[in-house]
């Protein structure tokens, strides 16, 4: 993998206490020892909220281009988070106001490349994106700090599916500390056109490449909803032959299945991430003979490190960590993961869902290049991610705050509407002027406490 990234002590550690805060004693994962330590690289615990010095490996998204103010919180015009998306040149998307942005079933599209939109940079409460999603058309594209929560729109004339944030056929496209919750298809994916060309290489090229999901909160897919096929509970489809992602310290919760699931030819890596409550699937691989049709069955690539599986109330029995179906073969690398039931009781590591014809091969070594990439103990994940993971975990918001308590204390469900849990995010909209002066514009990581101050001001004021 191209991605080589440093996760080492990069935090601003002013905001670690008030991270940590926002889950008071949340407890380490109990259970069997994981199955093998890990080594190779050096280990930091400490809570991330910004990325790492080297993050423009994988992409610098807008990095040098002209900032673009969002001022406003209605869905189109002057100053709107759509306005900014839809600008052409390299650009830095920050916000001076904070608050719910209801794209009301009408996606925002990224079509235009080397973008990062910053999150961070929001007056308390941060930014919610209700109503619909986020589709990435473009290159080099950085998401940072934003929920986006589609729900069912209160929308039942017909059947509409979306998923909170995903690609199309891009490269280079980073989505971090983002809150992803309550989609009516997946929460996160990675997609495109399964053949573009006419050879596997060409198809690779075609598919979405280079990507990092990293410290996402992955929760509440609902379950039926407005969904055309029924069931669709969904954490993250990673499309046939998607290669170079890299799927690291993520919370993935009260999702039925796709935590992540990769496609056919798929090639990838799934680093200290936490599943919790799965459905009937965790992770899963899967190249499906009818979709290729008289295509050439690629082998997939899947490095399985330091993960943690922690059933729930809404889980199936003893599921694995890893399923495999389909009729595509997998080389799979397996290494420090911890699987238990509710209960703590040691569950499968890896299992079968279907008798296709793919044959899995167990691999020694890891298959993805993760240089430079601290890789936690599965052991520590748990209390890592809880304390990382999401949009502004120094700001969050009541369904952040509720989803991570549920998950450290072993409650919660699979939802079918958001309407079960309080409906969406009514905030009133918050002002505060973006000071350049308070941010690194390279990294867009604070350089001053008082970037995260709440400093808002309420409308009208």
């Amino acid at each position: 993998m191209d991605i080589m990234i440093k996760y080492s002590a990069i935090v601003a550690t002013l905001f670690v206490s008030v991270g940590c805060a926002q889950l008071p004693g949340v407890a380490q994962t109990v259970g069997p020892v994981a199955d093998a330590p890990v080594e190779r690289t050096k280990m930091s615990t400490t809570p991330q909220y910004f990325f790492p010095e080297n993050i423009d490996l994988v992409t610098d998204g807008g990095r040098g281009g002209k900032v673009i103010k969002v001022t406003s919180l209605d869905n189109e015009g002057p100053g709107t988070l759509r306005e900014a998306i839809e600008a052409e040149g390299p650009r830095i998307i920050v916000f001076e106001v904070g608050g719910v942005i209801d794209l009301d079933r009408q996606s925002l599209v990224i079509r235009n490349s080397d973008v990062t939109i910053a999150g961070q940079t929001a007056p308390s409460p941060g930014i919610s994106v209700i109503r619909s999603g986020i589709v990435v058309a473009a290159d080099d594209v950085i998401i940072q700090h934003i929920r986006v929560r589609p729900g069912d729109a209160d929308y039942f004339e017909e059947k509409w599916d979306t998923d909170s944030i995903t690609t199309s056929s891009v490269s280079g496209v980073i989505v971090d500390h983002c809150t992803l919750t309550w989609s009516t298809d997946e929460n996160l994916s990675a997609s495109g056109p399964r053949f573009t060309g006419e050879t596997p290489d060409e198809w690779r090229e075609g598919a979405s490449h280079d990507i990092l999901y990293s410290h996402n909160l992955i929760a509440e897919g609902l379950s039926n909803a407005t969904h055309a096929k029924f069931e669709h509970s969904k954490g993250s489809l990673i499309h046939d032959n998607t290669s170079n992602i890299l799927i690291y310290g993520n919370v993935y919760a009260h999702n039925y299945e796709r935590s992540p699931l990769f496609k056919g030819g798929v090639h990838g890596a799934i680093v200290n991430n936490l599943i919790y409550n799965p459905g009937q699937r965790a992770i899963h691989y899967n190249l499906q003979g009818l979709e290729w049709g008289d295509e050439e069955f690629q082998t997939g690539q899947m490095d399985v490190v330091g993960n943690v599986l922690r059933a729930g109330p809404s889980t199936d029995g003893a599921v694995p960590l890893v399923l495999m179906g389909g009729d595509g073969d997998l080389k799979l690398h397996m290494e420090d993961n911890i699987a238990v039931d509710h209960y703590g009781k040691e569950l499968p590591k890896l299992g079968r869902y279907s008798m296709g014809e793919g044959e899995l091969h167990e691999v020694a070594d890891m298959q993805q290049s993760i240089e430079g990439l601290d890789v936690i103990p599965a052991r520590h994940v748990e209390g890592y991610v809880l304390a990382s993971s999401g949009a502004r975990p120094w700001d969050r918001d009541k369904h952040d705050v509720r989803v991570l308590a549920d998950v450290a204390e072993g409650r919660g469900k699979i939802i079918d509407s958001q309407n079960e849990i309080g409906g969406y995010p009514q905030q009133e909209p918050t002002f505060r002027a973006f000071d350049s002066s308070l941010w690194d514009m390279k990294t867009m990581k604070p350089v001053s406490e008082k970037a995260l101050d709440s400093g808002q001001k309420s409308k009208g004021t």
